[in-house]
C-alpha cells in the first residue's frame, strides 16, 4: 500500500497535467471538425495537421514521463541531436569543419551523461568551457585559417543553445521533491514545457485576433518577423502568466513566484522564438525542417524552450533549492 501511495504521489502531477492536455486536444480537434463542416469552402487542413502532430508529440512526451524520468532524459538528448543537426544543415560549414561537427555531436551524450550522473559542475562548464576551448584546437589541426572565426562562433553558438540550454530540462528533472516543490522535477518539467508551448499558441492566437488593431500594426521586430506584434506578445504574456498562477498546485510555488515564473517563461519564450526566426530569415528559409507536419522542424518547435529552460531552471534553483556546484 505504501508503495502504491508513493507511486500515486509521484505520478499525480503527470496525471493531472495529462488530463488538462487531453481536454485541450479534444477541444481543439472538435473545433476544427465543427469549422470544417460549417465552412466547407475554407481549407483547414494545415490547422488539422498541426493538431494531429500535437497529439503525437504530447503522447510521446507523457509516455516518456510515465515510463521513467530517465526516458525523458533520452528524449531531450534526442531533441538536442535533431535540433543541432537541423541547425548545422541550415548554416554554411566549411569542408574542414566536418570532423569538428563529429565532436559537436559527441558532446550531446557526454553532456546528458553529466546530467544523468548529476555531476553538476560538469553540466555547467563542459560546453561553455571545455568545448569552447576544444573546438578551436580541432579547427587548427585542420590547417585552414580562412573563415575559422565565423565557423567557431557558429558551431559553439549551436552547442550552447541546442545542447547546453535544452539539457537544463533534463537537469530540472533531477530536482528532488521538497516542502516548497512537493512534485519535484517531474512536475517542474511538466509545468515548464506546458507553459512554454501554451505561450507560443497564445501569442499566435492573440496576434491573429488583434494584430495591429490596438497599437496600429506595430510589429516588435518588423525586419525579422512582421507577424509578431505587440498584441500577440502582450496577450501571450498575460495568458501564460495567468495559467502559471492557476497551475501553482502543480509546483507548490507561492502565488508571487508562480506569477514570476509565468513572466519568465512568456517573455523568454517570445525571444527564443524571435531568435530562431532571425536565423531562418538570415539563411532564407521559412521552416527549419519538415519532420513535424504542420509545424516544420524540431527547431521550429523547441526554439522557445531553448530560452525558457535555463531561465526557469535558475529561477527555481535560486529560490527553492540553492544547489551547490
Amino acid at each position: 500500500m505504501e508503495g502504491f501511495m508513493h507511486w500515486l504521489s509521484v505520478i499525480g502531477p503527470t496525471f493531472q497535467m495529462g488530463l488538462i492536455v487531453l481536454g485541450l486536444l479534444l477541444l481543439s480537434t472538435a473545433i476544427v471538425a465543427v469549422l470544417t463542416r460549417a465552412k466547407p469552402a475554407t481549407d483547414f487542413s494545415e490547422l488539422a495537421q498541426r493538431i494531429r502532430s500535437w497529439w503525437f508529440m504530447a503522447g510521446f512526451f507523457f509516455f516518456s514521463l510515465i515510463v521513467h524520468p530517465d526516458a525523458s532524459l533520452v528524449l531531450f538528448a534526442f531533441l538536442s541531436f535533431m535540433a543541432l543537426k537541423e541547425y548545422f544543415t541550415l548554416i554554411h560549414t566549411r569542408m574542414e569543419d566536418h570532423r569538428v561537427l563529429f565532436w559537436s555531436y559527441l558532446a550531446i551524450p557526454i553532456q546528458y551523461w553529466w546530467v544523468y550522473t548529476e555531476w553538476r559542475a560538469m553540466v555547467v562548464i563542459f560546453i561553455p568551457v571545455y568545448m569552447f576551448l576544444f573546438i578551436p584546437i580541432r579547427m587548427i589541426l585542420a590547417g585552414q585559417p580562412k573563415g575559422m572565426t565565423v565557423a567557431m562562433s557558429r558551431i559553439h553558438w549551436g552547442l550552447m543553445l541546442f545542447v547546453f540550454c535544452i539539457s537544463h530540462v533534463g537537469f530540472l528533472m533531477k530536482m528532488p521533491p521538497t516542502d516548497m516543490t512537493p512534485g519535484g522535477g517531474r512536475a517542474l518539467v511538466l509545468y515548464l514545457v506546458f507553459l512554454t508551448e501554451i505561450n507560443d499558441v497564445a501569442q499566435y492566437i492573440w496576434g491573429k485576433l488583434f494584430g495591429g488593431k490596438l497599437f496600429g500594426h506595430r510589429p516588435i521586430a518588423p525586419a525579422i518577423s512582421p507577424k509578431k506584434t505587440w498584441e500577440g506578445f502582450l496577450g501571450g504574456v498575460i495568458t501564460t502568466t495567468a495559467l502559471a498562477a492557476a497551475l501553482q498546485f502543480m509546483t507548490g510555488f507561492p502565488l508571487a513566484y508562480s506569477v514570476g515564473a509565468g513572466l519568465i517563461i512568456s517573455i523568454g519564450g517570445f525571444f527564443g522564438d524571435l531568435v530562431i526566426s532571425c536565423l531562418k530569415r538570415d539563411v532564407g528559409v521559412k521552416d527549419t525542417g519538415t519532420l513535424i507536419p504542420g509545424h516544420g522542424g524540431i527547431l521550429d518547435r523547441i526554439d522557445s524552450l531553448a530560452y525558457t529552460a535555463p531561465f526557469f531552471f535558475h529561477f527555481v534553483n535560486y529560490f527553492f533549492y540553492r544547489i551547490p556546484w
